[in-house]
This record gives C-alpha cells, structure tokens and sequence, in this order.
C-alpha cells in the first residue's frame, strides 16, 4: 500500500488519510517525529493540552520482518520533560502499521466530554468506538477483553490506569508476538499524553494491507541476508540469547556503575541473586513457561526477551528487563528476581515506566516512606498508585516530583527524566548522554558501557558519547532495535543496501550517521524553541561531588566538553 499519513482527530472523532509531505519522506521513526514536532507542534503548549500531538512512525526499514528492525516508535512534546521525546518499543506494532501503509499515525486535537474512547485502523480507514467500559481496566484485562472483541491476530496499543490518570511516568504498551501486552513504549509520559486524548486502546487490524513494495527485492533480500548472518556470527548475539539483557547486571557492578539504594553506590552486595546468570539457572530449573530466550518481535533471530515463571512454572511476567532489574531491584535495595518480577508485572500492568517510577520509589526510601529491601512496602506503594491516593500520584509523576515534595536532593534525574540503570559516575560517556541528549535521561541515546575506555576517565567521553549518540539517533530512525547494530557493524554497506533496495534511493555509506545528525538537529531545535539552554544539558550537580562507592568517582567531564557535545 502506498505510504500515508493517518490522522486521528479526537475532536470530532474522525479518522483521514493524506499524502506524504516531500519534507517528511526520507525520515521515519524518531526523525519523522522530530519533524512533525517542529513543522505542527508549537513548542511551548502544554504537554496535556490540545495542541499536542502524539505521534507513531514506523522506522524507515520496518515492515519485512528483518531481525531487530520492525520497532515503533512514539513521540510528542513529554509532560516529563518538557521537551521532545521519542520512545520505541518493539513487538507487533510498527510491522501491522506498517503493512496498512502508515508513514505515520497523528493523534491530535481536543475531546469533548469524558467519554473514553479506542479507534480501530484497517484497509478500509478507521473509526472510533466507545471504550468506557475498559475505562480503569489493567493493560493485562484490556488487552485480553480487546483480543476476544476483535480477533486474536489485530495489533493493540493501549494505555493503563496510570496514562488515564495523566501521570508523568505514563507510558503505551504494544503486543508482543505472543499477544501479551509487555512491550512498552515508556519513557518521558508519553502515555499521559494518549490518556490526555481521551483514547483508551488503538486496534490494528493489518488484513487486507501487505508487505511495503520493494525498489529492488534482489539486492534488498540480499543485504538482508548477510546482515543476518553477520548478526548470527556475532558472540553478543549468543549471550543476549542465553541472558537477555539482565547479562549488563554483573557487568555494570563490575564497572562500579550498577545503581544502589537510591544511586548512593555503584556496586550492590546482592548483584549476583539478581544477574542474568541467576536469572538463567533458575528459570531453566522451574520450566514450564519459563524462557530464557524469546523474540519480542516476529523474526528476531537475536531474542533477547524471556518470560519468567514462577515455582509452578506459571508465567509471571514477559520479560524481566535488566533497567527493571537496576531501578527496581538494586536501586531498591531488593535481591530476589521473584520479587522483581512480581513488581515488574504491577507497574506493567498499570502501565508505567519501571525506570521511572523504580526511581521515584528510591527517593521515597530515602525519604523514608519505605526501608530499602522491604518489597511488601514497595508493592504498597504502588497499590497506592493504582487507587490514585495523592501519594499514589506523586510517585506516579515520577522521581522530580517525589523529590520536590518529599525535600530529597539526591534525585537522579535530567530535564526531569530518571536515569537508567548506569551510574554516570562509573560510566561517565553514558554520563555525557544523560547530560546532552535532548531526549532527557535515556541510555538507549547513547550507551557507552562496551567502549573498550576506561570509563572513569574524564577525557575523550565527550566524543564517545556523541558518536554513540548520533548512531543511535540513526538507528531509531530506521526502526533498528540497539541490538541489531552488533550485525550492522559486521555488514558494512547493509543498510546503504537495504535503503536502496527498499525505496531506489541512491545514499552514501554514512547514511547512518547522516540520519543521526538530521534526527539530533531537528529534536534539538524543538527544545530550543521549548526553552532550552546549555544550563539544561548538566547531570545532578550532586553527582559532580558526591563520591560514588566503591571507586569514589565523581562525575568531572568539564562543561565545556558537554557544551560541544554537537559541534559536528
């Protein structure tokens, strides 16, 4: 089908295609964001309010089931940050949207009355339907409700409680390729925003659409099957399959870096009950449901995912994540997966960014709302959020918030998003990401653990990060999930391939780089035009004199280094 833009008018409940502006044709993803804000989006309206709009762009690749590169990505001015945000998630999402022919999908406008609402998308257009009895309903119901009502093979996009009552750690949740509705697009309350609109769920019914026409299917099929077998090759590939992500929980402790009761260490006593290699041993030892390896997207040969069951072998949660692992566990104080687990699967279900609000619970602990380690009083917590207490929503609204109120001055946030699971004091080219990226506290902007520096070393992290950061960006804008760049990087000339055989479009090889600083140059715009200065692109200031345990590191990368972060 051939590209469009679907717009979804929430004012007057209609749904309308349109052609694809010129400007906006050779981005995707998280650049097509970017520019979509900057060309309708005034960049000093109120996050919450009308003139916001959210956005889903599938990546330029998405849509040919390539391993690692069918991710979605959303995006809108953040109601946590203030500025632009983009967020990705994988599962089915950006391949069904992309088999309808969406370039993107453009939620906008004002609702009337209090009504909730879903819309369902397919060949023939789409159309609203009313959604009030789904109003308050976990992601886990909803889905569930949503799969009986329009078939098991349509795509859902759908929000929880925590997106209806407008908090700032809010985020949208996708199906996987098993239908369950774990992946998450969370970062920077973009959930609040769809919430905002009064929109409940979005169905994706693909039938009827197909694959995105090919320029040249010889050389595109081609490109895409040495990538593969370059990604197949590479031995990152085999231990994200055996470990998934929770393979970074022993390494980040290594380094110093992996936060601890609310990012007052780096090192954890009990990293070793929470690693990927625990996590491995003892979900191959329950069986039943439980995974250690699992594609969360159709066609991922990396499969990084897991599903964690619990002593009956029953599912618990899909997956266990190590950013849930650092926020929720060590930064907690807790060392048990089943605990983690158990947590994850409450947050996930009221639709809520476990970095976010695992930070928040650590400040709360450090005001002393809860012990660190007590996981009866961290689920409490959350109960608290889920019946909306005042508590409840202030530590929904995420760590600042918590912080403001409850007058704790360790909070680990930038442009008032948490920090990942990497102390940028251990790790301190992540450090110049958290600082710089206009995206706020995000470590999939730039993570720089793999460099082979020492990173504890000021000097050289300023470049490091911007290299990081500009592929990143580029890779965003193509829908590749951060993994599938272990494969790129063996395969040079795939991408410039697979564009070529994609779209016919003659591009050169830093094609990757070159859609990193378009993508970098446009979200920066925006939050300049939003306010933004210099003086925002800083960590904590107490990270620049708190000694960080166990190397006593302060984050010392000078200001002038962060302040020519993007002089490409």
């Amino acid at each position: 089908m051939e590209p469009m833009i679907w717009r979804v008018d929430v004012t007057d409940r209609t749904v309308s295609l349109e052609p694809v502006p010129g400007g906006w044709e050779r981005l995707g993803g998280r650049g097509l964001i970017a520019r979509v804000l900057l060309d309708e989006v005034p960049a000093s309206c109120d996050p919450l309010g009308p003139n916001n709009k959210l956005i889903w762009a599938p990546g330029l690749l998405v849509g040919h089931k390539v391993s690692s590169c069918d991710r979605i990505s959303v995006g809108g001015k953040s109601p946590l940050t203030g500025g632009v945000k983009e967020s990705n998630a994988g599962g089915s999402t950006g391949l069904k949207l992309a088999r309808l022919g969406v370039k993107a999908l453009i939620v906008e406008g004002e609702p009337q009355g209090d009504g909730w609402w879903l819309v369902h998308l397919s060949a023939d257009g789409g159309r609203f339907e009313p959604a009030d009895d789904l109003a308050g309903l976990g992601v886990y119901e909803a889905a569930r409700r949503l799969l009986e009502r329009f078939g098991s093979d349509v795509g859902i996009i759908l929000i929880g409680p925590g997106g209806e009552m407008g908090l700032g750690s809010a985020g949208i949740q996708n199906l996987d390729k098993d239908r369950e509705p774990s992946r998450i697009n969370a970062r920077g309350g973009l959930g609040a925003v769809m919430g905002g609109k009064r929109l409940k769920a979005i169905i994706i019914d693909d039938r009827g659409g197909g694959t995105p026409s090919l320029a040249a299917p010889d050389l595109f099929k081609a490109a895409r099957k040495l990538y593969t077998e370059r990604l197949l090759d590479h031995p990152q590939t085999k231990v994200y399959a055996e470990y998934g992500t929770a393979a970074m929980t022993l390494m980040c402790d290594g380094f110093g870096g992996l936060p601890t009761r609310n990012f007052s260490s780096g090192h954890f006593e009990g990293a070793e009950r929470i690693s990927g290699e625990a996590m491995r041993d003892l979900l191959t030892a329950r069986g039943g449901v439980s995974n250690t390896t699992h594609a969360c997207m159709a066609g991922c040969v990396i499969r990084c995912s897991n599903c964690f069951g619990d002593e009956k072998g029953e599912k618990v949660v899909s997956p266990v994540e190590y950013e849930t692992i650092g926020l929720v566990g060590s930064n907690l104080g807790i060392d048990s997966l089943d605990a983690i687990a158990r947590l994850n699967w409450e947050l996930n279900d009221l639709g809520l960014d476990t970095i976010e609000v695992g930070a928040a619970l650590g400040v709360a602990a450090e005001a002393g709302l809860m012990a660190f380690g007590d996981v009866d009083r961290a689920m409490a917590l959350l109960d608290e959020i889920r019946c909306g207490t005042v508590l409840g929503r202030l530590l929904g609204h995420g760590a600042l918030a918590t912080g403001r109120v409850l007058g704790v001055r360790r909070v680990p946030v930038v442009k008032g998003q948490a920090l990942s699971a990497y102390d940028p004091r251990a790790i301190k080219g992540t450090g110049v990401t958290y600082a710089t990226s206009p995206q706020g506290a995000d470590h999939t902007a730039g993570l720089t653990i793999r460099a082979k520096v020492d990173h504890l070393d000021p000097q050289g992290q300023a470049e490091l990060s911007r290299k990081a950061q500009i592929n990143m960006a580029g890779y965003d804008t193509l829908g590749i999930c951060l993994f599938g760049g272990f494969g790129f990087a063996k395969a040079p000339g795939a991408i410039c391939d697979l564009l070529r055989g994609r779209y016919g479009w003659e591009v050169g090889d830093d094609v990757l780089q070159e859609l990193g600083k378009e993508t970098i140059r446009l979200e920066r715009a925006f939050n300049r035009a939003a306010g933004f200065g210099p003086a925002d692109d800083r960590l904590p200031e107490w990270m620049t004199h708190e000694p960080l345990p166990p190397h006593e590191a302060v984050f010392d990368v000078p200001e002038e280094d962060l302040d020519a972060v993007f002089d490409w």
